[in-house]
């Protein structure tokens, strides 16, 4: 019989020594394919039990042609965890990206609770933040109009504490047995499988339209709100009344407040679409880049702290999750704050199979009885089990406390530590027999009286569902009234059954007249629809400047970004003016030129860029300048990347600067017309001036006009 062939791959004895010399050329295999053998101070390739490999482009077989075989242990196990290299994505948040920091104590609260990071000021916690959307899935964009997921995990001396909110403080919903209806007809349709990230379609509208207690929450999503512009821009919410209970074992209710100490800030519904477009990573890429530079994010944690005598005063039940308690009414008591200063090491491993719970509490802080806080408390724990294989998923690092911990479960899927010694039960009479209930430190329930009859029923306190959903519009700026209105006529838009549309405009009259006529017209509507009939008539409630955007502007240019255009033959001395003057107002600055290679400046400076025009459209920044030269203007005013940049900066309301021979490409783009948020840029002196005007983020009389 012929002999079998030479094997393909001959180790040498350098190979099997497990180096070869630096600049030795690399093995090929029989296909010209490269053996890459380890280099000195290079690990050797293993298999997951630490086996070296000692061939990774080969399956092991019969004959040169002939069948893999089954003991082939390398290949299985690769094949094998490569198949099961995705776990299942989150039902909602699965659109996520998270970050490490720290919680750092700024106020000693124990009058108001015992849990112990709030016991002494300066006090430091570890702390994790995952930020996500909440309809779409992994693969969606960043800017879809949606509520963000705001959670954060404490690691804490007495176990971790997860606050998984959001950056809108109330729900659509009042019970959680309604979240799979909500999150079925948000998502989406299954018959159709689209739109994807999107709740303009008929499914949602038509749920929403007949759940009134949704109003207040559809305002929200409805305002600038729902498409920030970074999630270091954003604020956070526990949306959930909580309490704190002390180590007397007095309670008080209260709310979670994250507030950025950089500001709110939103985009406008056309730039949410292109940057979808032109970086559907944008939020992702915007905390990362912020991180890398050292420009750490910061929020503040505030607290609404009352106690029973105001929740019995109080118009709204507080246990509603529907409702939120205006800052005017109680103030925040700033405790604490949160710095994110250090990226993920790997996705994988810490933001994807990070497992938040909001069941997840520690000694000193407690639960009320809000029926959708309720719901959370047992779906979260069910998911994370089914996400992440087992009941083990808390010995995944990320997960784990940085506290000792003792208990006496054992074994189950993927069980990586257990209790040691011969008890794994409790009580035992062993000298050595583990952990023991501390009464002293352990948790304790606030012994709240309870008391009726075990029924299906929603509280009367539960129902109205009109009044601060009123609150919030005419809390808001004209010009963010009109995104409200904009952005129903748009949702409503793409709703095909005309029923819904008139169902889900109905509810608007109980909301504000206004609101209503606009939204009618803007659909073509004969008349506004007749108004559904409140369970509960609304009340009247003053506005609160703390539920606007813009009302609460920061007035700082402060961790944005400056896009600038430049050309050939520009002048190097107002660029660099330009850049010292962002850079001193805490901004950033990104160069654009026509080729990324950069520009030569009129004194023959070589300027490299960061962006090629027609990879940086104008949404990207906060606010833009173009420094161009006659000749170089009219390279740009030829090129339409160019052209709508500038269009777009003028229509988004952004500040302008125009140095050189700028305003060619602008006339170009048809923008003929200037206001006193396009500012000439002729000397260095210019700059400062035009980068104190940076500091009210937009222009927004233009948009007014």
């Amino acid at each position: 019989m012929p002999k079998d062939p030479e094997p393909l791959y001959h180790p040498t004895a350098d190979t099997q020594a497990g180096y070869e010399v630096a600049d030795r050329p690399r093995n090929p295999g029989a296909g010209g394919e490269t053996h890459q053998q380890p280099q000195a101070g290079e690990p050797a390739l293993t298999t997951s039990q630490g086996a070296p490999v000692a061939d990774n482009q080969n399956t092991l077989r019969a004959g040169e042609r002939g069948p893999a075989l089954l003991e082939d242990f390398h290949f299985r196990e690769k094949i094998f965890h490569f198949d099961h290299e995705r776990i299942p994505e989150r039902v909602v948040h699965a659109r996520g990206y998270g970050a490490h920091g720290y919680f750092e104590t700024l106020e000693a609260i124990p009058e108001l609770t015992r849990a112990n990071l709030f016991q002494k000021k300066g006090e430091i916690t570890p702390a994790f933040v995952r930020f996500s959307t909440v309809a779409g899935n992994k693969g969606s964009a960043d800017l879809a109009r949606d509520v963000r997921g705001f959670a954060v995990k404490l690691y804490t001396q007495e176990g971790n504490w997860d606050i998984v909110g959001n950056n809108i403080p109330v729900f659509f919903i009042q019970d959680a047995i309604k979240f799979p209806d909500l999150i079925h007809a948000a998502k989406d349709e299954p018959d159709r499988g689209f739109p994807q990230a999107a709740t303009a379609h008929d499914n949602f509208w038509d749920f929403i339209s007949l759940m009134p207690e949704s109003m207040h929450m559809v305002m929200w999503i409805m305002s600038d709100r729902s498409i920030p512009r970074s999630f270091r821009f954003m604020e956070g919410f526990g949306v959930h009344t909580f309490r704190m209970v002390n180590a007397r074992g007095e309670g008080s209710f209260v709310k979670f407040h994250w507030r950025p100490k950089l500001g709110l800030q939103s985009v406008l519904w056309d730039e949410a679409l292109k940057i979808n477009g032109a970086d559907p990573d944008f939020h992702r890429r915007d905390l990362w880049d912020a991180i890398q530079a050292g420009d750490f994010p910061e929020w503040e944690l505030g607290l609404q702290v009352f106690d029973d005598a105001f929740a019995d005063a109080f118009p709204f039940d507080v246990l509603d999750p529907t409702k939120i308690i205006p800052e005017e009414d109680v103030p925040l008591r700033i405790v604490g704050r949160l710095v994110l200063d250090r990226m993920v090491d790997n996705f994988f491993a810490e933001t994807e199979q990070v497992a938040f719970c909001t069941q997840n509490i520690v000694p000193g802080i407690d639960f009320t009885n809000d029926p959708l806080l309720q719901g959370r408390n047992f779906s979260y724990l069910d998911t994370q089990i089914k996400r992440l294989g087992g009941p083990n998923f808390t010995h995944i690092p990320i997960n784990a406390p940085r506290c000792p911990f003792h208990h006496f479960q054992q074994d189950g899927h993927m069980a990586m530590q257990g209790p040691k010694g011969r008890a794994n039960y409790e009580p035992n009479s062993w000298a050595q027999g583990g952990p023991r209930a501390d009464p002293g430190r352990g948790h304790q329930s606030f012994p709240e009286a309870v008391t009726g009859e075990k029924r299906k029923i929603r509280p009367e306190s539960f129902a109205d569902h009109y009044s601060q959903a009123r609150q919030f519009y005419i809390s808001q700026t004209p010009l963010e009234q009109r995104h409200i209105a904009e952005a129903l006529v748009f949702e409503l838009s793409k709703v095909h059954a005309p029923e819904i549309r008139e169902r889900a405009v109905a509810h608007l009259p109980n909301i504000d007249e206004g609101l209503a006529q606009q939204v009618a017209d803007g659909l073509g509507l004969k008349a506004v629809p007749r108004p559904h009939e409140p369970a509960k008539a609304p009340v009247h409630t003053a506005p609160s400047d703390a539920l606007s955007i813009q009302k609460k502007a920061p007035g700082s240019f402060k961790g944005r970004k400056l896009g600038v255009v430049i050309t050939d033959g520009i002048d190097a001395a107002l660029l660099n003016a330009l850049q010292d003057a962002v850079m001193a107002a805490g901004g950033m600055v990104e160069l654009i030129a026509p080729r990324v290679g950069g520009v030569l400046a009129a004194d023959g400076a070589e300027i490299p860029a960061q962006q090629k025009i027609n990879g940086a459209p104008s949404v990207l920044y906060d606010a833009v300048a173009v420094l161009a030269s006659e000749a170089g203007a009219a390279e740009l005013a030829a090129l339409h990347p160019a052209r709508c940049f500038a269009a777009d900066a003028f229509a988004h309301a952004k500040f302008i600067g125009l140095g050189g021979a700028a305003a060619m490409l602008f006339d170009a783009a048809g923008v003929t017309q200037r206001d006193a948020g396009m500012m000439e840029l002729a000397k260095p002196a210019d700059a400062t001036a035009f980068v104190a005007a940076l500091a009210g983020l937009r222009f927004w009389d233009r948009l007014a006009a």
